[in-house]
């Protein structure tokens, strides 16, 4: 694999805490040496429907090392949870009534001395039910789907337009339910420092946001919970949020009086972080006879839980990718008896690409056009949806680098047309936009006297190098060197930043650090009696004056020109398949991914952010698909053995390519978002090559061997 992207005459600095990981000096959440530390293991309901008749327990709390056994019987009152009025949906209330909504659920939580103790007693749990009639096929259920609360039908001039034109496409696209399976498993650390006082080590994408979370839960200031996470071994939207898992910690901790460490199984990551809901859609293209879009129908049915209301943007990117007078969308949830689906990368957005982007090209071989030249042809110079004009759009710029570097002229327009070894060969493409946001943050800006510059936050990095990010920015405003500058972050009590998700952190901490560093300059300036930035010793002026160290606290956040511009970071990727005829396998034979994201301010994090994101759609086109045995409503291939996702195997070569041409309006940097776009349209470019590859239209993902021979 080419380990290189160029950037001008230089790759960019490596990752500041690089080291760190690979030496194993990072810790992560489950890693944190904790005095008296205890260990708890969940006992999962085996029904998807009813309520709990009888629990027992003994066996359990007479095993040896056993501290307790946590049960809704038994589990103290959790102030937030308590309430006189009828409960209305949202998240899971664990251990608060004898409800069970979903195979899996949790049911009690045993606290041993030891880990093999606590996961051997919890073998010893056993329930009775009065079970209910469940019902986890989405398939069976799409008819009693509703809009969400708030959600309306979009319309834009004729509804359905797309039946009246000459060229009409009308498909059905479906993904499975794909999980969340980070690296690092969910895992916290609860410890009571003081009645009214707790310190947790969690796996999560926001501190700030847990420390509100537990909170608000156990009714205690949020300066009273100290939640840190410098670490966090991969996440992709399954640490947005806090779990029932996280509240049972905190609860045992307070039961036991003792810290608890809750490490979640392989198996639990299934039913208790999250996943991409299982999803089909309806996608109605019209088109005049040379390509033009008359009318798109985006319908879409997504599954959440019977006891909350998830939704996503599924239908939103048919509103805003392409120039098209009649554009309307439906979406619309199905309740079913599985736990709360959670965002994922590239959220809805990836959901709807796959058949937009998939339709788009059925739309190509109607028309005979290549597809390019029709995404050019329907190209939005303005927000189709808000009529106001881009910040910045490079898409063009996007197409033109990705074909040339996957040799796109080398596709014919006829499927099966071309083979390399005896192999059907293909070439596909599929394109995404994601919103390009720009939040608050408060920085903190020191510099010591040694010369080391201090940067603090709260924000967590998930993985993508927010550290290394922010560094570069701090680097070339100060005329630091980046081996002098320490960016502390993933702890609550630092000033306020947002949670890592939603593509905006380079965005929105990044301008902060950037207004923080201009102000510590500015008070140096002062104290030097100059107007010039220029050249600046900080370490002399500060020894001139006789200071430790001069520091800056400043908050950021977007203004005015939010409301001028429609903002979005956009995407394309290329793929070339290799598809044997006899067997029906798919092997990606080389990746193309073009990002136009403004100024890119890191490259090799970005880099390594466009392949994940590609190899993460593979998995998605090609292998990932939870399966449910609607009998039981029990998931049967959880775990890594059965639950199919890339390896390196799978993997070619993957080329990251950027515009790399700064946005003017959206911050100081110029930057956008990059990792939700480096998903959304993959799924849909690997489908359409093997569609060029064989002839042979795969809507339903994943896709297998058994749906090409």
């Amino acid at each position: 694999m080419e380990t290189k992207t160029k950037f001008g005459n230089s790759e960019g600095p490596s990752r500041v805490d690089g080291r760190m990981k690979v030496t194993g000096r990072a810790k992560y959440s489950a890693e944190y040496s904790v005095k008296g530390v205890t260990y708890g293991v969940l006992v999962g309901s085996t029904i998807a429907k009813g309520t709990i008749k009888t629990i027992d327990t003994k066996k359990a709390e007479g095993a040896p090392g056993v501290l307790s056994v946590i049960t809704y019987l038994n589990a103290p009152k959790i102030p937030g949870y308590q309430t006189d009025a009828p409960q209305p949906k949202g998240a899971l209330k664990i251990f608060y009534d004898n409800q069970v909504y979903f195979n899996g659920q949790p049911i009690a939580l045993v606290v041993a001395d030891s880990f093999e103790r606590a996961l051997f007693a919890a073998s010893l749990v056993s329930a009775t039910y009065d079970k209910g009639e469940h019902q986890t096929n989405l398939k069976a259920n799409i008819a009693n789907g509703t809009a969400p609360r708030n959600g309306k039908d979009y319309i834009r001039g004729q509804e359905d337009a797309y039946k009246t034109a000459p060229i009409k496409i009308e498909q059905e696209y479906i993904i499975p339910t794909e999980v969340h399976n980070p690296m690092e498993l969910h895992a916290i650390i609860a410890r009571w420092d003081a009645d009214d006082k707790i310190t947790v080590y969690d796996k999560t994408q926001g501190v700030k946001s847990t420390q509100r979370s537990i909170a608000q839960a156990f009714k205690l200031p949020p300066e009273n919970v100290q939640v840190t996470a410098p670490f966090v071994g991969g996440a992709f939207g399954a640490a947005l949020r806090t779990w029932p898992h996280e509240i049972a910690a905190v609860l045992a901790a307070k039961v036991v009086k003792q810290p608890v460490k809750l490490v979640l199984s392989r198996a639990d990551m299934f039913t208790s972080v999250g996943y991409r809901p299982h999803t089909w859609q309806k996608i109605g293209l019209g088109a005049t006879a040379d390509g033009k879009l008359v009318g798109i129908t985006h319908e879409a049915a997504g599954q959440t839980s019977a006891y909350e209301d998830f939704t996503e943007g599924v239908v939103n990117i048919s509103q805003l990718m392409y120039a098209c007078p009649n554009v309307n969308t439906k979406y619309k949830i199905v309740s079913l008896n599985v736990n709360t689906p959670a965002p994922m990368r590239g959220p809805g957005e990836a959901t709807g690409a796959f058949a937009l982007e998939s339709a788009l090209d059925e739309l190509s071989y109607a028309v005979n056009i290549d597809p390019i030249e029709l995404r050019v042809l329907n190209y939005a110079e303005t927000d189709p949806s808000s009529s106001r004009p881009y910040s910045s759009k490079f898409l063009k710029d996007a197409y033109q680098l990705g074909a040339d570097k996957i040799g796109w002229s080398n596709r014919k327009q006829q499927p099966g047309s071309v083979t390399e070894s005896g192999w059907l060969t293909g070439y596909g493409m599929g394109g995404g936009l994601f919103g390009a946001y720009r939040g608050a943050a408060t920085v903190t800006a020191r510099m010591m006297a040694d010369g080391t510059l201090i940067l603090q936050t709260a924000v967590t990095d998930i993985g993508p190098g927010t550290g290394t990010a922010m560094v570069n920015i701090a680097s070339e405003l100060m005329g630091v060197p980046a081996a002098n500058i320490r960016f502390d972050m993933g702890d609550s009590s630092l000033p306020p930043s947002p949670t890592q998700g939603g593509s905006q952190v380079t965005s929105t901490v990044g301008s902060a650090v950037n207004d923080a560093c201009k102000e510590l300059k500015d008070k140096f300036m002062q104290l030097n009696g100059t107007n010039e930035g220029g050249s600046l010793d900080f370490v002399k002026i500060l020894k001139d004056h006789n200071l430790p160290q001069l520091e800056v606290t400043t908050s950021s956040k977007g203004g005015a020109e939010q409301g001028k511009y429609a903002m979005f970071s956009w995407s394309v990727h290329f793929m070339k398949v290799l598809v044997n005829p006899v067997t029906g396998v798919v092997k990606i034979d080389k990746a193309v991914s073009v990002a136009d994201c403004g100024h890119v301010v890191s490259p090799k994090t970005a880099r390594s952010q466009i392949i994940g994101g590609s190899i993460m759609g593979t998995g998605m086109a090609l292998m990932e698909e939870a399966v449910i045995d609607h009998r039981y409503g029990r998931l049967v291939n959880n775990n890594f053995g059965d639950y199919h996702v890339p390896v390196n195997a799978d993997i070619p070569q993957v080329e990251a390519l950027f515009v790399n041409k700064p946005d003017p309006y959206i911050n100081p940097m110029g930057a956008k978002g990059m990792g939700e776009i480096a998903t959304i349209g993959v799924a849909a470019a690997i489908a359409n090559a093997v569609y060029n590859a064989t002839g042979k239209r795969v809507r339903d993902l994943p896709i297998t061997p058994d749906k090409l021979i």
